[in-house]
């Protein structure tokens, strides 16, 4: 080796050896962690009552999912079509309730009183609105389309939440005897999951999910809230999801034609 190259030669090894050493500053970066989904909170109602089929069908989904932490208060009996009915002179943490279980098990409320009453009751014994993300009513049996719209529970439930500022989801399926929520469930969830982060506070949308007779359901449709059914026409009836033809304007037309109808609605009842 020539004298007058050695030291460069120790210096090149040197840096080669620094390289080489762990924790160098030329070492390779770990990989940033993964951030944890923020968690999301909903309440569950219903107006069919803490027991039924369609409520206990999608409280399952929902505690299936790591990323969502779930509360179930409901009332303690049927109240189908009591819409945003309250229990006249009981304040809200007077309402009778009790702890309860869904019909498989989940832990929940029972609350003697209305589906609004319910809400009612949540917030005021429960859970505090700031601390609830999403209120979800149903799933219902049997559809609550157009001029039902402010005859329901369901959406009563929902609107009891708005009122206190929390975004709400109405959602049914199928007829009044329905047991088989699949396909409410796939509706039902799939809404949530395309909404966690753009939820407005005191908004409720409205989701009814055909009962198909025939096929699948075709997609959910964002349209308007019809006013009538037309004539020979039966919302409250299974559906031909095989059809090919458009979902037309509303949900009532949507839904006969085998679409999942989400509508947004009013806050309150209309006047009158």
């Amino acid at each position: 080796m020539n004298p007058r190259s050695a030291p460069l030669a120790l210096a090149a090894l040197a840096a080669a050896a620094l390289a080489a050493a762990p924790g160098s500053a030329v070492a390779a970066k770990k990989p940033a962690k993964a951030k944890k989904a923020k968690v999301l909170r909903v309440l569950v109602s219903n107006d069919d009552g803490v027991k039924a089929p369609g409520i206990d069908a999608i409280v399952k989904a929902l505690r299936k999912r790591k990323d969502v932490k779930v509360t179930v208060v409901a009332p303690a009996a049927n109240q189908s079509g009591t819409g945003g009915k309250t229990t006249p002179g009981v304040a809200a943490a007077k309402l009778p309730a009790q702890r309860t279980t869904t019909k498989s098990g989940a832990p929940a409320w029972a609350v003697t009183g209305f589906p609004a009453d319910a809400i009612r009751y949540a917030f005021a014994k429960v859970v505090k609105p700031r601390d609830v993300d999403l209120v979800v009513s149903g799933i219902n049996q049997g559809a609550n389309l157009g001029p039902f719209v402010d005859l329901s529970g369901t959406v009563g439930a929902a609107r009891a939440a708005a009122a206190a500022g929390v975004p709400a989801l109405a959602t049914s399926m199928g007829t009044p005897t329905t047991t088989a929520f699949g396909a409410g469930v796939t509706s039902t969830m799939a809404w949530i999951a395309a909404n966690r982060t753009k939820r407005r506070k005191g908004t409720v949308q409205n989701l009814n999910i055909p009962e198909c007779s025939a096929g699948k359901v075709r997609g959910t449709v964002k349209v308007a809230s019809g006013t009538a059914i037309p004539g020979g026409s039966n919302v409250f009836a299974p559906i031909d999801c095989t059809q090919t033809g458009p979902a037309g304007a509303n949900d009532v037309t949507a839904y006969l034609a085998g679409f999942a109808a989400l509508t947004k609605i009013a806050e309150a009842p209309a006047a009158g």
